[in-house]
């Protein structure tokens, strides 16, 4: 027996595409437009640390060490904003505090100028965490809008499970994660353009893609459920 419930939209599709766009916008702004750091991928930002500190380069370390802490901090906020909000009767979910304080964040960095990149890559670094920390899954499906290789990995996964058993909801899942993949990829192409065009404050257009976001996240999404399982 199915049942119809409103659930919040934080994990709806149109809103995985938002984030996902401003994911791959926020990589690319900081590595074309903020000396080549990257706001995601702290693995990239390891690895050129560790090179810099083989070769004693120690004050280019500190260029990719700040973005590093700044990011789990940003994780741990947004884990601190989930405990004491969830469960709490709120007129904003808990993931809408968290877009708007990733806008503000942004709104910010769009006015510091390219000889202020050190503290701009750390705040965007730290909303980049907030994001990747509150928005675990779309539609249900566990799924990264600020990075690509576990996305990667899970769609290639469940192509390889559907070659196998010819399940097409597993073709399905595995497209759509290949889809988020490329809506990433976008983003990073018009983070690149803007940053290019526009410079420094280029990242604003985050601010857009996250305020409609927020906006969406008000609606309630009709979904439905198996009634033995609720």
């Amino acid at each position: 027996m199915k049942k119809r419930y409103h659930g919040q939209m934080s994990e709806s599709f149109a809103v995985g595409i938002l984030l996902s766009l401003c994911g791959g916008f926020q990589d690319a702004y900081t590595y074309m437009g903020r000396d080549k750091v990257f706001a995601n991928a702290q693995t990239g930002n390891i690895v050129l640390l560790g090179n810099h500190m083989a070769q004693g380069e120690w004050m280019l370390c500190i260029r990719y060490a700040i973005p590093i802490i700044a990011f789990a901090a940003g994780i741990f906020l947004a884990q601190k904003i989930r405990y004491r909000c969830v469960g709490q009767d709120r007129v904003l979910h808990w993931r809408q505090l968290v877009v708007s304080l990733e806008m503000l964040v942004l709104f910010i960095v769009g006015f510091w100028p390219e000889g202020m990149s050190l503290p701009a890559n750390a705040l965007v670094s730290f909303s980049c965490a907030l994001q990747v920390d509150s928005f675990k899954k779309i539609q249900g499906n566990a799924m990264a809008t600020t990075m690509c290789i576990g996305n990667l990995r899970s769609a290639t996964d469940l192509l390889c499970a559907y070659t196998e058993t010819k399940d097409k909801k597993l073709r399905k899942k595995s497209m759509q994660y290949y889809f988020f993949i490329a809506v990433f990829a976008a983003g990073a192409a018009l983070g690149g353009i803007a940053t290019r065009r526009i410079g420094v404050r280029a990242v604003w257009i985050c601010c857009v893609l996250l305020l409609l976001s927020f906006v969406i996240m008000f609606i309630q999404e009709e979904e439905s459920i198996d009634a033995g399982n609720t």
